[in-house]
């Protein structure tokens, strides 16, 4: 389990939004991107979060189009 201090300073690495706990996941609440918990660690690499519903890629995503790791 996540500590509420903890998940207040975590944000998605993309665009820098909070993120909310939904089960064993973390979802970023303005593209929806879901960092996996697993032994009480977030996984926070974008490259192994779960796309939302209807995004066929990280590149689809609001927080990526913000993003400077994917600016080119």
């Amino acid at each position: 389990m996540i500590k509420d201090e903890l998940l207040a300073l975590l944000v998605c690495p993309l665009g820098r939004a909070p993120l909310r706990r939904e089960g064993d996941s973390l979802v970023c609440t303005k593209c929806g991107l879901r960092y996996a918990i697993r032994d009480g660690i977030p996984n926070m690499l974008y490259e192994e979060a779960e796309l939302p519903a209807g995004a066929k890629s990280i590149a689809d995503l609001a927080c990526a189009k913000e993003a400077e790791v994917l600016a080119s």
